[in-house]
Order: C-alpha cells, then sequence, then structure tokens
C-alpha cells in the first residue's frame, strides 16, 4: 500500500512553498529597486525597509528550508501508518509513543495551516498596493482620463506606511507615475506577488490535506492498537479455555 495521498500532499507543499519563497525574495528586491529609483531618493529615509526587507528575506531561507525537512518526515510518517494498517493482522505493533508522535503531526499541522492563512492574507497586500498602482496608470491611458489633467493622478505610497511621511518625493504623478508602470521591476514585481500569493494559498490547501490525512492516520493506528489488544485478550481467553478442556480431560481420564 502506497500513501499517495500523503505525496500528493507534499508535492502541492513543496511546489507551493518554493512559488511563495522563490517569487517572494525576487519580488522584495524589486519593490525596494522601485522605491529607491522613484519613491525615495535619499538612503536614509528607507534604511528601515532596506533592513525589514533583507529580514523577510532571510524568514524566507528559513521557511524554504524547514518545510522541505517537514514535508519528508510528513510522507515517512504516511509510509509509516500505511505499513500499520497494511500489517493490521500481522505481528506488526503500533506503539504508545508512534501514536503520540501522529498525534503531535496533527497538532503542529494545525499551528501551521493557522499560520499559513496569516501569510496567505499578508501575501495579498503588496498584489493590492501593486494593483492600486496598475489600475491608476490604467486609468490615465483610457480616454475619459482626457477630460482633466493627467497631472492630478497621483499615487503616494507613504500613505500606506512603507516609507516615512518626510520621504522624497514619496508620490508619482502623471506622466512619471505611467514610466513607472511601465518598468520592467515593476511589471515582473507586481506579476510575481501575484505568483507568490497563489503558492500561499497553494500550501495553505496542502497543509489542509496533511491534516485530513495525518487525522485519518491518527485514528488508523487508534483503531489498530485496539484491534491488536483485542487479539491478545482473544488468544489469551482461547488458551485459557483449552487449558481448561485439557485438564478436564485428563481428570475424566483419571476416575476411568
Amino acid at each position: 500500500v502506497f500513501p499517495y495521498a500523503s505525496l500528493v500532499a507534499t508535492i502541492l507543499c513543496f511546489s507551493g512553498v518554493a512559488l511563495f519563497c522563490g517569487c517572494g525574495h525576487v519580488a522584495l528586491t524589486g519593490t525596494v529597486t522601485i522605491l529607491e529609483n522613484h519613491f525615495s531618493k535619499i538612503a536614509t529615509d528607507h534604511a528601515m525597509l532596506t533592513d525589514v526587507v533583507q529580514l523577510m528575506q532571510y524568514v524566507i531561507y528559513g521557511i524554504a528550508s524547514f518545510f522541505f525537512l517537514y514535508g519528508i518526515i510528513l510522507l515517512a510518517e504516511g509510509f509509516y501508518t500505511t505499513s500499520a494498517v497494511k500489517e493490521l493482522h500481522s505481528e506488526f505493533k503500533t506503539t504508545v509513543c508512534g501514536r503520540c508522535i501522529s498525534g503531535m503531526f496533527v497538532f503542529l499541522t494545525y499551528i501551521l495551516g493557522v499560520a499559513w492563512l496569516g501569510v496567505f492574507g499578508f501575501s495579498a497586500v503588496p498584489v493590492f498596493l501593486f494593483y492600486n498602482m496598475w489600475s491608476t496608470c490604467a486609468a490615465m491611458r483610457s480616454p475619459v482620463a482626457n477630460v482633466t489633467s493627467v497631472d492630478s493622478i497621483c499615487v503616494d505610497v507613504r500613505q500606506y506606511g512603507i516609507i516615512p511621511w518626510h520621504a522624497t518625493p514619496g508620490k508619482a504623478c502623471g506622466s512619471t507615475l505611467d514610466d513607472i508602470c511601465n518598468t520592467s521591476e515593476f511589471y515582473l514585481s507586481y506579476h510575481l506577488y501575484i505568483v507568490a500569493c497563489a503558492g500561499a494559498g497553494a500550501t495553505v490547501i496542502a497543509l489542509i490535506h496533511f491534516l485530513m490525512i495525518l487525522s485519518a492516520n491518527w485514528a488508523y493506528l487508534k483503531d489498530a492498537s485496539h484491534m491488536h489488544a483485542y487479539q491478545d485478550i482473544k488468544s489469551k481467553e482461547e488458551q485459557e479455555l483449552q487449558d481448561i478442556q485439557s485438564r478436564s480431560k485428563e481428570c475424566l481420564n483419571s476416575y476411568s
């Protein structure tokens, strides 16, 4: 019996984490480049943002490493549980330690699933910000925008708290904003954030899948332990009954 469900969940988890970490890392670098070139000309104004981005990139490295190991461990646990169910009626014994480990994985996967829901929501924030900028640029190119002054259409990133209010210029208007939307950094970062958000969503689905598998596996192990305990009691009772019958026959033979 092969744990196909665990294998599918592992592949989905690896794919989602890889998309989130890889695309998120490159998109963060592109975002800093856009801010440095167009919204914050003085390095000290966005020094804290640069440090935060570097910290987030290091966190991405840790997330990728952790989930690579955790996915392999959960896949191995799937193999272990499948073997336990397969050998249910043989000499295979499920231990209390094995059931406790399975229960621990259920709890840990639940915590990670809740955490990744937060990551998924957080990864949607830059998508929303880039979409607002992209839609503003699209509005300037529309025929309706010709009625008013194009230079009056602006995007101020300071209102989002990305850079401080004293940063210069802090905002982009008119043709300057349109030029930013046409840069390769903006186009690439925007689409990479979308893919990273999709990767975070895929990871959430994978963890939910893992949670269902681990819960079922824990139930299988519990049933297997109860089955073995029942079989042990049944075999002992049968042995005692045979002993009583043999002693009864010996007593009858001695009287005869």
